[in-house]
């Protein structure tokens, strides 16, 4: 199998690497290389590649936001995010952008390869060491929780930015009620405001990573 590689990432060294592992593994051919954000996506489409290797971390911008958009541009196209952050949590965030493999910077080169190859021909279908570990951890992290579904209701639309009148009307319920609510919701998660509380909520996996951001960190009146 003949596998037409793209590399995206900032550092020379990585790039150089990449290149050496080529050279070694004569089934993968590099086709492009990229060190920005800004010129990813057209390097890319000029290229047509098979597989794209991109760093989470980009000088220029978020890795995996330029995993969002070649997944958009190509269902078929093989997506392996590589990263010196490997926690749960971007593992997760990984999976939710529908890339096809996560590989740790640190990982041996044998899971690299085997992630490349894995992207060849398994686009659609997310590989990555440790997931299932990862899994059974959220699940422990979730049941520990033990968010009721009114507490779950709540914390979806403290993600939508509403403020507690706003979350009252949504519910039907009472000011007062909506702020005991959001008070038991806080202290479940050990959060002192908004911010604090979805930032948790994503890292524990109770709500899904999409843009959440302190900038929805007003103050619930």
């Amino acid at each position: 199998m003949h596998i037409r590689l793209a590399v995206v990432d900032g550092h020379t060294l990585i790039r150089y690497g990449l290149s050496e592992l080529a050279a070694q593994n004569p089934e993968i051919e590099i086709v492009a290389e990229s060190s920005s954000m800004a010129d990813a996506l057209s390097v890319v489409q000029a290229a047509q590649p098979d597989v794209v290797t991109a760093d989470v971390t980009l000088p220029d911008g978020d890795g995996m936001e330029l995993a969002r958009q070649l997944r958009d541009l190509r269902t078929d196209l093989g997506i392996v995010l590589l990263t010196s952050c490997a926690g749960d949590d971007v593992m997760f965030r990984a999976l939710e952008t529908g890339v096809s493999a996560f590989v740790p910077k640190t990982a041996p080169l044998e899971e690299l390869l085997a992630a490349i190859r894995h992207a060849a021909v398994a686009a659609s279908s997310f590989t990555a060491a440790g997931l299932a570990a990862a899994l059974f951890r959220r699940r422990a992290m979730q049941d520990q929780f033990g968010l009721s579904s009114r507490e779950n209701e709540v914390l979806q639309l403290l993600q939508r930015g509403m403020s507690t009148p706003e979350i009252a009307r949504a519910m039907s319920i009472s000011h007062s009620t909506a702020k005991t609510y959001v008070a038991r919701l806080y202290e479940k998660l050990g959060a002192a405001n908004r911010a604090q509380a979805l930032m948790a909520a994503v890292h524990y996996g109770l709500i899904r990573y999409e843009q959440t951001t302190p900038g929805h960190a007003e103050a619930l009146v």
